[in-house]
């Protein structure tokens, strides 16, 4: 015969304060807890939806970032001819060499200088990405000064909203378009002329190559036929894999001491359910006499009250993702260790993170209430009666 849960939402109603103390516990815990996952995808899934599945990427041997790859020029014509890459109406390969460098600017929030990243783009390069879209004022023309800036490059640095000018490589140049990338971290870096970036900063090679493939299952043989060349000394990446790889050092620095943090919070948290079961239990011996005098057993006993303390973690739980969900609208902006480039992120809620925020709760929830349920079910009738 089981205890109907009706008893276990009255007894929580019954000791509302103890009961809400305790949920406001977890639900702190697993604000925490939610908010550092969420973090962590936020940044990943900023870097890795940069990355399109059918365009490749090719890097200096061995380099780990774009700052540190050299291609070329005869290196990339070379990539040029290669028979897997999509072929433009108008004849050209859709290859587009880029350069990539840092710029100090100034933050617009507080002044402090932070490093942006600069990219020299062709005329290939939009249609490399069609995520970029231009929102304000216009693409940029090729053999001018002229950039344009991601969306979140022009909220959060001095110069890089439209219309206003910042000095690179001793050069003045003038936002002429601001641009969306798909909440990409493309948002977060200047975009200009390639040729006249490679002058300014004085780099004569590129940084790397991107190319879209006629058929993305071509890439395997692509890439082993490239790497063997003697002329290249390259290594060739599906655009999409090499931005994953750029978001695992800080993707999981972010996650393991968040989840320090939120296990130190989560002894609170199991604390407080301890106390508050413990506290039922005291309260309710002469219920817990009486039930086990109808004939329910111990076991009914044992179950009722870790349904309780289940409850109590799931509105725990929900109450923190509930809170943790309003942190999507807040964007932030953290050093990329990979480019040491200022990249402008925002947190990431999914399906999964939401699951997993429960299953913690409600794991904290057992833990916590485990010792006062025993306690309860071992209670003999007399004893507890007497209690009374």
């Amino acid at each position: 015969m089981k205890i109907p849960i009706m008893y276990n939402l009255r007894n929580l109603v019954a000791r509302k304060v103890t009961t809400l103390l305790t949920v406001l516990g977890i639900g702190l815990v697993v604000f925490v807890f939610a908010a550092v996952l969420m973090l962590a995808r936020g940044f990943r899934e900023t870097l890795m939806s940069s990355g399109d599945p059918s365009n490749v990427i090719v890097l200096r041997k061995a380099a780990t970032s774009e700052m540190s790859s050299s291609i070329s020029r005869n290196q990339a014509n070379i990539l040029k001819t290669q028979p897997e890459v999509v072929v433009l109406d108008n004849g050209k390969p859709l290859v587009s060499g880029e350069v990539v460098v840092v710029n100090n600017l100034a933050k617009r929030s507080d002044g402090q200088t932070t490093n942006v990243t600069v990219r020299g783009v062709s005329q290939e390069s939009l249609t490399l990405r069609s995520k970029v879209k231009i929102v304000e004022g216009r693409m940029l023309r090729a053999g001018t000064s002229e950039i344009i800036t991601g969306k979140g490059a022009a909220e959060k640095f001095k110069g890089c909203g439209l219309g206003e000018s910042v000095e690179m490589g001793n050069r003045e140049w003038t936002v002429v378009g601001v641009f969306e990338a798909g909440g990409s971290s493309f948002e977060s870096e200047i975009w200009g002329d390639v040729e006249q970036l490679m002058q300014a900063f004085r780099r004569p090679v590129f940084s790397t190559m991107t190319m879209k493939l006629k058929d993305p299952t071509q890439f395997a043989s692509m890439k082993e036929r490239i790497e063997k060349d003697p002329q290249l000394t390259v290594d060739v990446k599906r655009e999409i894999d090499f931005y994953e790889e750029q978001s695992q050092n800080l993707g999981l620095f972010i996650q393991i001491l968040g989840i320090f943090v939120t296990v130190v919070f989560s002894f609170g948290a199991m604390a407080g359910a301890v106390i508050t079961m413990y506290s039922a239990v005291a309260n309710r011996a002469s219920e817990i006499g009486t039930l086990r005098a109808l004939g329910f057993k111990r076991r009914n006993i044992l179950a009722s009250f870790m349904i309780e303390c289940i409850l109590i973690s799931l509105i725990g739980g929900a109450l923190g993702i509930f809170f943790a969900s309003f942190l999507q609208f807040i964007d932030i902006s953290t050093t990329n260790w990979q480019s040491f480039s200022e990249v402008v992120f925002g947190f990431n809620l999914s399906a999964g993170i939401i699951i997993g925020s429960l299953i913690f709760s409600v794991v904290m929830g057992l833990i916590g209430g485990l010792a006062p349920a025993v306690s309860a079910a071992k209670m003999q009738v007399v004893d507890a009666l007497r209690a009374a």
